[in-house]
């Protein structure tokens, strides 16, 4: 290609990944929805596959969440239920946890793979709803959330991730194991930025007009 069209595409690429950059400027409208994925009981104390520092990252969540229905803003829901033969959790009977309940009439959008828009329909009933921009909270760092919130990009959503509403746990690799604090933080500076405007709970809130 000419040395002209390059520079476009590379003026487009930075533009594209530098708009995060300037949270301080959004506007968050009513095309804005809150997306909680997974948070469900069998992360949490006592649960089947329990994560580091559930209860904490719930709570956040549960601020966000109160947040937009005081507000009247758009809430989804995600819950997972294992289709694998042998899974070990998340089964049928596995609830969303009472910290974010739904309410009556609150979409609840059920996934069977770690990526929220695969063969479910929260794509086209964000769109019926004119949701362009979405803020996401949820669990497992490393696992759904990384993996939702790359396709929302793809998908053409502007996100927001709150990093302390979102929680994983211990994983291991080459004999080592790599603590949840670490591969936390290592997920979400690899999705700010070039995917998300990674913020705290307590940065965001403010955002949201009155």
């Amino acid at each position: 290609c000419r040395r002209g069209d390059t520079h476009k595409k590379v003026t487009t690429v930075l533009s594209a990944t530098c708009r995060y950059r300037g949270h301080n400027t959004r506007r968050y409208g009513m095309n804005t929805a809150l997306l909680l994925i997974d948070i469900q009981n069998d992360y949490f104390p006592g649960g089947a596959w329990e994560l580091s520092h559930a209860d904490e990252a719930a709570a956040q969540a549960r601020l966000a969440l109160g947040r937009f229905r005081e507000q009247h803003r758009p809430v989804f829901h995600v819950r997972h239920i294992n289709t694998r033969p042998g899974a070990a959790f998340f089964l049928p009977d596995t609830e969303i946890h009472g910290a974010v309940k739904p309410l009556d009439g609150e979409p609840v959008i059920i996934k069977h793979a770690p990526d929220t828009f695969f063969q479910t329909d929260l794509h086209d009933a964000l769109s019926r709803a004119g949701i362009r921009k979405l803020v996401v909270c949820g669990m497992m760092s490393h696992m759904c959330i990384d993996t939702s919130v790359r396709a929302a990009r793809n998908h053409g959503y502007d996100i927001t991730l709150l990093h302390d509403a979102c929680a994983t746990r211990d994983l291991s690799w080459n004999g080592k194991t790599i603590p949840a604090a670490t591969v936390h933080e290592a997920f979400m500076a690899a999705l700010h930025g070039a995917f998300a405007d990674v913020r705290t709970t307590e940065d965001f809130l403010p955002s949201l007009p009155a």
